[in-house]
C-alpha cells in the first residue's frame, strides 16, 4: 500500500525494483535520515556500499522534484523520511549434489526518500 504525504511541503522520490536486498539497502538509507541534503550526499559519496549509488540517484531525484515542482532551494532541504520496502523476489534454482536443487532468492527493493525545507522538517 502506498504511503501518502501528509505535509504539502514534503517532496518524495522513489526507485522501484532496485536489484539489491532490502536489508542491505536499509543500512545505507538509515545513515542519511534527518540530515541536510549536503551531508547526505557526502555520506553517500564516501560510502563503500554499492547500493549508495542507487540511493544517491533517488536523493538527486527528490531534490530535483523539490526544485522543479515546488521551487525549493536545494541548500535549504533536509532528508525528512527514508525507507526501503521489499519488492518482488525472483526465485532461481541452483543444481546441487545427487540431482537435488536449492532455491536462490534474488530480492528487490523499493527505495523512497522524502525531503522538505529546513524550517518545515
Amino acid at each position: 500500500m502506498a504511503k501518502t504525504l501528509t505535509n504539502p511541503n514534503h517532496v518524495r522520490a522513489t526507485a522501484k525494483y532496485v536489484r539489491v536486498a532490502p536489508r542491505k539497502a536499509r543500512l545505507v538509507v538509515d545513515q542519511i535520515r534527518n540530515k541536510t541534503v549536503q551531508q547526505a550526499f557526502e555520506i553517500l559519496q564516501f560510502s563503500s556500499r554499492a547500493v549508495a549509488v542507487d540511493v544517491e540517484k533517488v536523493l538527486k531525484s527528490a531534490v530535483s522534484n523539490a526544485y522543479q515542482n515546488k521551487g525549493f532551494r536545494p541548500d535549504d532541504l533536509v532528508v525528512v523520511e527514508t525507507y526501503v520496502d521489499e519488492g518482488p523476489t525472483m526465485k532461481r534454482i541452483r543444481p546441487r549434489a545427487k540431482g537435488s536443487a536449492s532455491r536462490i532468492n534474488k530480492r528487490t527493493s523499493h527505495i523512497t526518500i522524502t525531503v522538505a525545507p529546513r524550517k518545515e522538517a
